[in-house]
């Protein structure tokens, strides 16, 4: 043998035998870390595992191993559940597991061979239907292909026969196939949805029968919802759409995802290469982007089919919720839930408000009745949904931010007619002004809260709103006048105790401005205000407070821009001629 062909064989042998050692190591590491986890020595079970990590193996060979031993594979699972010390080493071998399996499972060549093998002995078919059946979804796309190919007629038969024993798990990548401009192929779909069966291809196929120009095709998915359901018949595909929307809504297990992944296919037909699209998104809003999508076609089948709107609004909120990205087909400068929210009318907010509150979901509540505030007049504010008025009940949530944002929608439109719960809007607005809940919300929401409270509160106050009675909220704002460190909010609640003809009004109003511990700046609104509510009430004041303002009205050291202020207080107070000579007097030089 030459020399280089020597060190060839020398350096082939030596990489076979480290390939052999480490797939050795691997099932060594393996076998040890089962044998240690049964007898209950988990300290060294968690050194193996740990090896196992560290060697990054390949996942399908894991997966190999651990269906060699099944019995060692329940045990990695109950560890996972049960052994603290073992939790994390076998979660995470758990999961390179399934990414074994999931790789298996999707491999575009090992699909391409068992749709392949179809065609071939008995046998063959029967393995081949069964890896397909384990495929899943994944398959679909290619089978489709398959059968959608001239070249492949001879197939054609083996593969149909196929495709609906892959059964649930095909429903989605199938329904959505049917927007395909093969007739022919429509009609292969619609055949297997009709023997996999379940309620999620009804609308579909209802749809067909209502739409479709082809008479094949309405006899086949009359023949189809039969076989599923023969009194789907009798109901519109819009309303089969908005149902199978809501069972992805309220997390049906008839619709739910893989559960073995921990994300979700969203399947789509690309028009122009009459191909399947797989779109990956977040398991934790898989459901509402299909409700969403199940409500988008039932606008399609029925644009007049309103209720659709208001569970896409509520899906998109509950979506947003998440705190995850949207999915990416949403594509660059998706808009929001809000944006489309305050666009689309009251009418299907409350629709979408009233789901939430029955659900009990914060997010979703608060989320539209923002939007209910931006477009919402009162009469719409106080919509009906059968006996109730959604955003009256909101007023009562047990979420505050949900029971704040209502009653500021309401004090935003000015309500001229009173209804059932509607004291509420004052205690509500009371709440926020003085920041109950501040530990909940936080310190910046519960000021923003606040401080749109109080200017919902003065909105009403200038058109002396006669059902929102503002005397109710009196205390709250006489308090918020004290609070010295936030200027802000003392001037807001002054302004609005302007408007109250009460004596303990006006007076909290002169004590706001004759205290020395407020800035000047916030001196001079108050006695603006005591100016208006003087105005408005005349004077209520007690006689030390009016000898206050006498004397920093006639001081000669005080700043000019307070005294001039508290002159115009001291003259809207219309006091007797005594006490007005007395101060003309005061300072006359002759």
């Amino acid at each position: 043998m030459k020399r280089t062909h020597l060190w060839k064989w020398v350096i082939l042998s030596g990489l076979m035998c480290i390939s052999t050692v480490q797939a050795a190591t691997l099932a060594e590491n393996w076998d040890d870390f089962l044998h240690y986890t049964a007898i209950g020595r988990f300290e060294l079970a968690q050194k193996y595992g740990q090896q196992i990590l560290e060697s990054q193996p390949d996942p399908n060979e894991l997966l190999q191993l651990s269906e060699q031993n099944p019995q060692g594979y329940r045990l990695l699972l109950q560890m996972q559940e049960q052994s603290e010390p073992l939790q994390q080493v076998s979660s995470q071998i758990l999961a390179l597991i399934e990414k074994g399996r999931y790789l298996r499972r999707t491999d575009p060549k090992i699909i391409a061979a068992e749709i392949n093998r179809l065609s071939t002995t008995i046998r063959g078919r029967i393995a081949a239907e069964e890896r397909l059946k384990n495929s899943g979804e994944y398959a679909i796309p290619q089978m489709l292909a398959a059968l959608s190919a001239e070249e492949r007629k001879n197939e054609f038969a083996y593969i149909t026969e196929a495709l609906p024993k892959i059964g649930r798990p095909a429903i989605r990548p199938l329904t959505a196939a049917l927007q395909t401009d093969n007739v022919a192929l429509q009609a292969e779909i619609v055949r297997a949805l009709g023997k996999i069966g379940y309620f999620e291809p009804l609308p579909y196929l209802k749809l067909i029968l209502e739409k479709s120009d082809s008479q094949v095709l309405q006899t086949q998915a009359q023949k189809a919802i039969e076989q599923i359901d023969a009194e789907a018949l009798k109901v519109p595909a819009a309303e089969l759409f908005f149902l199978l929307a809501e069972k992805y809504y309220n997390r049906d297990d008839a619709v739910a995802p893989t559960a073995q992944l921990d994300f979700a296919n969203i399947w789509f037909w690309d028009g122009e290469k009459q191909a399947l699209i797989r779109q990956e998104v977040n398991k934790e809003y898989f459901n509402e982007m299909m409700a969403m999508r199940c409500c988008e076609w039932a606008l399609k089948a029925d644009p007049a089919l309103g209720k659709a709107i208001g569970l896409w609004i509520s899906a998109f909120f509950r979506a947003e919720s998440v705190g995850k990205p949207m999915p990416a087909y949403f594509g660059p400068g998706h808009a929001d839930a809000m944006t489309y929210a305050t666009t689309i009318g009251p009418e299907y907010l409350h629709q979408a408000l009233d789901r939430a509150l029955r659900d009990e979901n914060g997010y979703v509540a608060l989320g539209v009745v923002e939007a209910l505030a931006v477009n919402a007049g009162e009469k719409s504010l106080l919509f009906r949904i059968g006996t109730e008025q959604p955003l009256a009940t909101a007023l009562s949530f047990k979420d505050r931010k949900v029971r704040y944002s209502a009653a500021i929608a309401f004090a935003e439109a000015n309500p001229v007619t009173e209804f059932v719960g509607s004291e509420l809007i004052v205690q509500n607005l009371s709440e926020a002004v003085l920041r109950q809940g501040a530990d909940e919300l936080g310190k910046d929401i519960s000021r923003q809260y606040a401080l749109r409270a109080v200017q919902s509160m003065d909105k009403l106050a200038v058109v002396r709103n006669k059902i929102v009675n503002l005397a109710a909220a009196m205390p709250a704002l006489i308090q918020v006048t004290g609070q010295t460190e936030d200027g802000q909010m003392q001037k807001l609640a002054a302004e609005v105790l302007a408007y109250l003809e009460s004596p303990e009004a006006q007076r909290a109003i002169a004590t706001m401005a004759l205290s020395e511990q407020n800035p000047v700046e916030i001196r001079i609104a108050a006695f603006q205000s005591l100016a208006k509510s003087a105005k408005i009430n005349a004077n209520l004041l007690m006689t030390e407070q009016v000898e206050q303002i006498y004397q920093l009205v006639s001081s000669t050291e005080i700043d000019a821009a307070l005294r001039g202020s508290a002159a115009g207080a001291y003259g809207a107070l219309n006091l007797p001629s005594e006490q007005v000579k007395k101060l003309i007097l005061d300072q006359a030089k002759s």
